[in-house]
């Protein structure tokens, strides 16, 4: 093992997935310069030029700063034979080329009869939580989760962040990974040598009894703070961490929710058609009868994401929202201020779309 970051974890696993498969090529706005991270306007040139020496300019190109070009390319790409790695830098991004994914990249094996496969990856980084401003804040993954054929990736650690996204240029049907980018420079232990994780298969984080908690992404080190707060007074929370939202391990969940009797998902979309929300139907339709308190979602409200920086920080979950989450599913009063969890939810339904 060694210890990594988040993003150099995804570099490991890019050079790998190059080292293993002259197929796999790299391509995006600036990659020549930086394959380690998505650019976002300069950031993170953490390697600048290596990958290009290694593997040359047939393997890794830039491309122009159009969204619809790069993926409508790297499907054709896919199609005939390469496994594409593309950086789409910001999620935000992703809308300008939505024909292409929705109506090509997502619907192309089927169109073709599995005639032509399409092993392709899209990386985007969510910039959420940085003062980036509406334009750059989204956190798209719901949306992408309602088209059919697109699988979804969510890591929250340096040790998932590789394995999945090995396992993702593996995959011969298209792959969106979406990265928090205030987990970029998290750390933590990665196997020297390569492996990967199946997509669908959850991680629990945490054993508990008394709750399960349901974290995507960056919620994930939010519930574990909650559930480390909550293990001072007795209160047992098991955490689980999806992975992956499509496919979904909704067996482990219920598992889970059979054995606690409670559950809060934490999200950091908006609340409204979210993963928390798709995550709470299947739990309601599927394990009813195991609940003994309601559900309760921990999202971002239905509001565009502002500049200010003390705005923003009280949109998404966090540790003190979780913990008030908790509280309420097992019956206990809560502490929190007058602006908490339970205003912040209420205000899902009140601001304007």
């Amino acid at each position: 093992m060694t210890v990594m970051s988040y993003l150099g974890a995804i570099g490991a696993a890019q050079r790998e997935a190059m080292e293993a498969d002259p197929s796999v090529v790299i391509i995006g706005e600036d990659v020549e310069a930086n394959v380690y991270g998505t650019t976002g306007g300069g950031k993170s040139r953490s390697d600048k030029g290596d990958f290009l020496q290694m593997f040359g300019s047939n393997r890794i190109r830039n491309t122009p700063i159009s969204e619809e070009v790069i993926v409508g390319a790297a499907a054709g790409a896919a199609m005939t034979g390469l496994r594409p790695i593309v950086d789409l830098s910001y999620s935000s991004f992703l809308y300008m080329a939505m024909d292409q994914f929705v109506n090509q990249v997502a619907k192309n094996r089927y169109m073709f009869g599995g005639q032509a496969s399409m092993p392709v990856v899209f990386r985007s980084a969510m910039f959420y939580g940085l003062n980036t401003g509406a334009h750059h804040s989204d956190r798209p993954y719901p949306m992408f989760m309602n088209v059919p054929g697109l699988k979804i990736v969510v890591p929250a650690t340096p040790y998932d962040a590789k394995g999945l996204l090995r396992t993702a240029v593996d995959s011969d049907d298209p792959v969106l990974t979406f990265e928090a980018c205030i987990l970029w420079g998290t750390k933590g232990e990665v196997p020297e040598e390569e492996y990967r994780i199946p997509l669908g298969e959850a991680r629990t984080v945490r054993r508990g009894d008394d709750a399960t908690v349901v974290a995507i992404s960056s919620a994930v080190p939010a519930a574990i703070a909650a559930a480390e707060s909550l293990a001072e007074d007795g209160i047992s929370v098991e955490v689980i961490d999806p992975r992956t939202l499509v496919p979904f391990d909704t067996e482990a969940v219920i598992r889970s929710v059979q054995r606690t009797g409670r559950l809060v998902v934490a999200d950091p979309a908006h609340r409204t058609c979210s993963a928390a929300a798709e995550i709470s139907a299947m739990v309601a339709e599927e394990a009813f009868e195991s609940l003994r308190a309601p559900i309760v979602r921990v999202t971002t409200p239905d509001t565009q994401i502002p500049f200010s920086p003390s705005l923003e920080k009280q949109l998404y979950p966090s540790g003190p929202r979780i913990t008030e989450a908790i509280r309420r599913v097992i019956g206990q009063p809560t502490s929190m201020p007058s602006h908490g969890a339970r205003d912040m939810d209420q205000l899902a339904t009140q601001a304007p779309r």
